[in-house]
């Protein structure tokens, strides 16, 4: 009987131990599977992030950096655990996406953030430019009336300026000594050709004098009419009329009547406004861009809903030397007189259509000497992407280099998106020139410290603080007055208990390696577990 029962006994024992070395060996083959289920990061853990999240297989394809939270980029840890500020899973970034600036934003946060993609297209761009112009006057129709003669003023008729004349409209009545003794030597000269036809005598000579005196008539301003009317009144007339050689309205009057004047003084301008100018000011960097012939629309302020559809005539040599700008010229017909010189004109050019590789404005983000857009990888990962761009034209904005035509980009949110990626991994892009890693040591394991291997922008200094802070006595350490080991703050303690960070009570996010001061608000850091709480 007790044979029996003590072979039963071996049996139970053989089992047990069986049993509990198929436990040990399913410990060491699943230890992975099993530390990711008990902290968390299984597919099924609510608020948790799968394995094969968006992004994972990248992220496990290199050597991990640290780990953060998926809401708060800021947080930064060396091993996995939960965020202080959330208590969401920390997901781990991994040196390859450090150094290219993937952002990582799930389903959820990206509709809460209102994150878009688009399409980068590539198709006909027109550049447009706006200039402010400015109307004037057609300078090819700019008439000056002057005298050849001098005399004086016996009746002035068109005494306004801005009155309206027509061509042939007597301006002003002229009496000039010298006027009136050519009309007399013509008058001899016409009489004396008649007396010499009538007595059969040779009109060669007198012929020449008579035709000799019509010229000088003309060449002293009188027309052909007004001779042949001299002709047969017989007689010469003191005061002359002088009409408008052309029609448009006077803009400069410098006569008065009864005035003395001179032969080549100008007595008035004329200048026709059935054909306007508008010269417009457009930046020197722009004037490259236009070319005679480009498309221009005029528009004014005082004729809201009208539009004037002209061209490019002329664009000026010059630069004005202050304003750093150059005139252009469009020409507009004005047959109801609407524009009037002086008038402020809206000049609206485009120029003829160009295939370009193009994004939305809204998808670019401008750092500085930099411009960034947001590649869309797929599976919730954006990577940072410098671009040179170019012209700009109805919301679109021409990608020079960096994209091409089928690349999917964030349309909108991008400045979220942005601000993710400066805090946690692509503060490369942000710098003007990027800033050598921190002189923190290495954590074992290969992994840098948290702040340090992510080479942050170096903090904002406050306004009225000087550039390095001033020395301050050394303050009791709250770690001694919590029990925590004092020789754990020297660089051997610190290498023979590898599991202690420092951090910093207000900003938990900010973790070093060994103790020190806030480098956001200078409070003294204080030790905690790695991945655990203070």
């Amino acid at each position: 009987m007790s044979s029996q029962s003590s072979k039963e006994a071996l049996k139970r024992w053989l089992g047990t131990g069986l049993f509990v070395v198929v436990l040990a060996v399913a410990a060491v083959v699943f230890r992975q599977s099993l530390v990711a289920w008990f902290s968390g990061e299984s597919s099924g853990h609510p608020g948790g992030t799968s394995s094969a999240a968006p992004g994972a297989p990248h992220a496990h394809a290199g050597e991990i950096d640290h780990y953060t939270c998926p809401m708060h980029p800021s947080v930064k840890q060396a091993g996995p655990g939960k965020c202080p500020i959330c208590g969401m899973n920390l997901v781990p970034v991994t040196k390859d996406q450090l150094d290219e600036g993937i952002v990582m934003i799930d389903d959820a946060r990206r509709q809460l953030i209102g994150v878009r993609t688009g399409p980068v297209i590539e198709g006909p761009m027109q550049r447009s430019l706006r200039a402010v112009g400015r109307v004037t006057y057609d300078e090819s129709k700019l008439t000056d009336v002057t005298l050849k003669v001098g005399g004086f003023i016996t009746k002035l008729l068109v005494s306004r300026t801005g009155q309206r004349v027509q061509a042939g409209q007597t301006l002003f009545s002229l009496y000039s000594p010298e006027l009136f003794a050519a009309q007399q030597d013509f008058l001899l000269a016409s009489q004396g050709a008649s007396s010499s036809l009538g007595s059969g005598g040779t009109p060669g000579r007198v012929e020449m004098l008579g035709r000799a005196a019509r010229t000088r008539l003309k060449l002293l301003g009188l027309g052909d009419a007004e001779i042949d009317a001299l002709a047969k009144r017989g007689t010469p007339s003191e005061s002359l009329p002088f009409p408008s050689p052309a029609s448009g309205f006077v803009i400069e009057k410098d006569v008065v009547e009864g005035a003395s004047v001179q032969a080549g003084m100008r007595l008035f301008r004329v200048a026709a406004l059935d054909r306007v100018w508008v010269e417009a000011d457009v930046y020197e960097a722009d004037l490259p861009h236009v070319h005679v012939g480009d498309t221009a629309t005029v528009t004014l302020d005082y004729l809201p809903g009208q539009s004037y559809d002209a061209k490019v005539s002329y664009i000026y040599p010059v630069v004005d030397p202050t304003a750093r700008t150059g005139k252009i010229r469009v020409e507009l017909a004005n047959k109801k007189l609407e524009l009037r010189p002086g008038m402020y004109a809206n000049v609206n050019l485009a120029s003829n259509p160009v295939p370009r590789v193009q994004v939305p404005a809204s998808a670019v983000v401008y750092t500085g000497p930099r411009r960034l857009v947001f590649v869309d990888l797929g599976d919730g990962r954006f990577r940072p992407q410098e671009v040179h761009v170019g012209a700009t034209a109805d919301g679109m904005v021409e990608v020079l280099d960096g994209l091409k035509a089928g690349d999917q980009v964030a349309t909108s949110g991008v400045f979220l998106i942005a601000a993710e990626a400066r805090i946690s991994t692509a503060a490369k892009y942000w710098d003007k020139s990027p800033e050598p890693a921190a002189s923190a040591s290495a954590s074992p394991g290969g992994s840098t410290s948290p702040v340090s291997g992510a080479a942050p922008a170096p903090e904002p200094r406050r306004p009225g603080t000087p550039s390095s802070p001033p020395a301050r006595a050394p303050r009791a350490n709250p770690a001694s007055a919590s029990g925590a080991s004092t020789p754990a703050s020297t660089p051997s303690a610190k290498a023979a208990a590898p599991d202690i960070v420092w951090t910093c009570p207000m900003h938990p996010e900010v973790q070093l390696d060994k103790p020190g001061e806030c480098p956001k608000c200078g409070m003294t850091l204080v030790p905690k577990p790695r991945g655990g709480s203070p």
